[in-house]
């Protein structure tokens, strides 16, 4: 365990919070996922037989069982971040979004410029509220009113360092509050961990498994979509994070899931609706094993779990979600009990799969 963790918390999470740590303050914006991808090549190639990457940047590695019969486990790598657009007169940036962004979030938030020759640190300007008119009090917040100030008075010396096509992450440290762990990049990072922790814990399974880290998924699915027909697995399970909005003000159907409830049994989100077979099979391995769990029916938002499903031909599809709340902000926050019975689920659900059970509908 780190030593940075909240003095007032005294609990214990059975998962690798430095990891997490590693994983979450990384930087991997859709399509230059490089940085998370070293980790997790790492990771897996200390885990599993043999990790190979395609021309996306997705990561596979696999831990062959005692059959063909074959289970795709997907966590996505990208994290939301931006483009840099243009650079002004006065040295401003202008930012072009990579994922999407709750614009509300974004005043006043430090963030990271990666330049060619090296990292900069910048902030999202806002006007303060003394001098804005009341027009501008009314205006809605917007991505492309976003920009970022670099704190130089030389704008010549920000054109020589900053190009356009520049990329842009927030600016966050992972730490633990309470029961639960907060930062940036939780979806999908605290996912990618769990399958990790999955990978050193498999011993032997019946089945032959391919650990796949994907990449884009924040713009259209798009890593596992082409990986679905690369890996072409008799079943796929993907991980994701989840709505936890048991905060208040929202009402109790509004929620989707509550922090400590246990881990969230994927039914349907606004992309895929899973297997029946697959989740009640998720449900009696978790009621068996005495895991903590709820069900997640999420009304809007998409996963790696649809691209597996028909990217080349019928698949059955299950996933498995941590709840999390403040979604796509830099303070998302898990339950560490949560995290951990998610990653018991997952262990447990591939250590019992046979490759005999029938999925057909």
């Amino acid at each position: 365990m780190t030593e940075a963790s909240d003095p007032g918390s005294d609990s214990d999470f059975d998962f690798d919070f430095d990891l997490l740590c590693e994983l979450t303050e990384a930087s991997g914006v859709p399509g230059y996922e490089d940085q998370v991808r070293e980790v997790v090549r790492r990771e897996l190639e200390a885990a599993t037989d043999r990790v190979r990457t395609d021309a996306m940047g997705n990561v596979v590695g696999t831990v062959e069982g005692d059959s063909d019969y074959t289970v795709a486990v997907a966590a996505h790598m990208d994290e939301i971040g931006f483009m840099v657009k243009h650079v002004d007169d006065d040295g401003f940036l202008r930012l072009d979004a990579l994922g999407g962004w709750d614009p509300r979030v974004l005043r006043a938030q430090r963030v990271r410029v990666h330049a060619a020759d090296g990292d900069l640190t910048g902030v999202i300007g806002s006007v303060p509220p003394h001098t804005l008119s009341a027009e501008d009090r009314e205006k809605d917040d917007s991505v492309e009113r976003v920009f970022v100030d670099l704190g130089t008075t030389d704008p010549e010396a920000v054109a020589d360092r900053v190009s356009v096509g520049d990329l842009v992450t927030m600016e966050q440290s992972t730490v633990r509050m309470g029961d639960a762990v907060t930062g940036k990049a939780l979806d999908d990072r605290v996912c990618v961990l769990a399958m990790l922790e999955t990978a050193r814990r498999l011993d032997d399974p019946a089945v032959t498994v391919q650990f796949c880290a994907t990449t884009q998924e924040e713009v259209g699915l798009r890593g596992a979509t082409a990986l679905g027909g690369d890996v072409d697995p008799d079943l796929a399970v993907a991980l994701d994070v989840t709505v936890a909005s048991d905060v208040p003000d929202v009402d109790d159907d509004r929620q989707v899931t509550r922090l400590g409830e246990g881990t969230a049994i994927k039914l349907k989100d606004s992309s895929v609706i899973t297997n029946p077979k697959v989740h009640r099979r998720m449900r009696a391995v978790a009621e068996d094993e005495g895991i903590a769990h709820q069900f997640e029916v999420l009304p809007a938002g998409g996963t790696d779990t649809a691209g597996f499903q028909n990217s080349h031909g019928a698949t059955p599809v299950g996933a498995i979600s941590v709840p999390t709340r403040y979604l796509h902000t830099v303070t998302e926050t898990a339950n560490g009990d949560d995290v951990d019975a998610t990653v018991d689920l997952l262990t447990a659900f591939l250590d019992t799969e046979t490759g005999e059970h029938d999925y057909t509908l």
